[in-house]
């Protein structure tokens, strides 16, 4: 067994790193990564159990799974469906396993580089068909067009994807010491933010970046304040501060796209009327929110079930013109109308373990990187159903390993690694 656990190793590490790269391009591949590490589990079970038991962050994550599998025990859904719904949550279990794969730095900075990588394609080839230089491909998204050029994944997805490498890409120029790197990571940041803004229209993705932007920057000036800064020094986090602002006004005065995008969401939000928004975009979310609210207030400390939120919906907005959804794109109303308060719990307590032990982690990257992971999706959970979608969730659970497997804490649990 020994032996051929020593084997193993290699392929799952490899498996692990290259699903940075899988995650914002392709589903099939993220299913047979997913398939490979899934046999390795059977070698490295104890390991993973150890894992669980003694890492925060994997305690956490798996106490949200447990609710929610808990939760396929009551309602009015059919067992399969609810263990289909279920299955969107199995990223979370997943988070043991990535960390015990990326024990030591080097393979965790290989799998950084392995999303920015695919994050480099993406913006690549969204460029290409944004300025009309490569025709719409078949193998693109079905929705791609010039006008909102999302290459892999919807343009919702790409967006909040992007604005998360701008952040990284920004931590990177921030810890390099060498010119020409900054000038690197630093044109990478503005095409990239470029493209969130102005090309690709995934309105919630505007807002990630503005959050994970003004996390950067504050961050910044708090550790040189706190005298622990190290290239970079408070007239340096200052001009970041002020140009990320001013390049946020400046860009909302100067694109009329990104303007009118953002102004109908006023107008629509100041027009809706409970269970009359089916007609714009903002309406039909905002009726997505009432009726889930109102499904929450009859079920509130269990829920209706895992699964159960399709048919709970319908028979909510029964009689009404409402728009029928599978779920709120809402991540806190869609843990608490399947799961109820308990629910709601553990998800905010799985955010706050993750921003708890920031600090704890070995390198000021890591930190600062942690804690823009949790506001990326404190603000893509409200307007999105984050964790319930494939990319985004798996792409949760792998950067949150990612950041987390070298938190140094009680670290006999990565000592029986195959």
């Amino acid at each position: 067994m020994s032996w051929l656990q020593g084997h193993a190793i290699a392929p799952l590490r490899a498996s692990t790193i290259l699903l940075g790269f899988s995650v914002p391009i392709s589903v099939a591949l993220d299913n047979v990564l997913l398939a490979v590490l899934l046999l390795g589990l059977l070698f490295n079970a104890r390991a993973v159990w150890q894992i669980v038991t003694q890492h925060p962050v994997a305690r956490a994550a798996c106490l949200l799974f447990i609710a929610l599998f808990a939760a396929l025990f009551y309602g009015a859904t059919p067992l399969r469906e609810a263990a289909g719904a279920l299955g969107k949550y199995i990223d979370l279990v997943f988070i043991p396993m990535f960390m015990l794969m990326l024990t030591n730095e080097a393979l965790r900075r290989r799998a950084q580089w392995a999303f920015l990588a695919a994050m480099g394609l993406t913006l690549l080839l969204s460029y290409l068909v944004g300025l009309q230089w490569l025709p719409v491909q078949p193998w693109m998204n079905v929705n791609t067009v010039v006008d909102n050029p999302a290459i892999f994944h919807s343009h919702i997805t790409q967006n909040n994807m992007m604005a998360f490498a701008v952040f990284l890409a920004l931590l990177n120029l921030r810890d390099s010491t060498s010119r020409a790197v900054q000038w690197v990571w630093g044109l990478f940041a503005v095409l990239a933010g470029i493209n969130v803004l102005f090309m690709v229209q995934g309105r919630t993705g505007y807002l990630v970046l503005l959050v994970l932007l003004g996390w950067f920057a504050w961050s910044t000036l708090a550790r040189y304040v706190r005298g622990r800064g190290r290239a970079w020094g408070w007239k340096q986090g200052a001009v970041v501060m002020l140009v990320s602002v001013g390049l946020m006004a400046a860009t909302f005065s100067a694109s009329p796209r990104l303007h009118d995008r953002v102004s109908l969401i006023f107008s629509e939000f100041q027009a809706w009327q409970p269970n009359h928004g089916k007609d714009t975009s903002t309406g039909q979310r905002l009726d997505f929110y009432y009726n889930s609210l109102k499904i929450v207030q009859q079920q509130p400390f269990f829920g209706v079930g895992t699964g159960g939120f399709a048919a709970a919906f319908a028979n909510q907005t029964q009689g009404t013109e409402v728009l029928q959804t599978p779920n709120p794109h809402n991540e806190y109303l869609m843990i608490t109308t399947q799961s109820g308060v308990i629910g709601l719990v553990l998800l905010l307590y799985l955010f706050y373990t993750l921003w708890r032990y920031a600090p704890l982690l070995g390198t000021v990257f890591e930190q600062d990187a942690a804690r823009g992971l949790v506001l990326a999706y404190m603000v893509n959970g409200a307007f999105n159903s984050a964790l319930h979608d494939h990319a985004d969730g798996l792409f949760f659970a792998f950067m949150a390993a990612v950041l987390f497997a070298g938190l140094k804490l009680r670290r006999r649990a990565v000592e029986g690694v195959a």
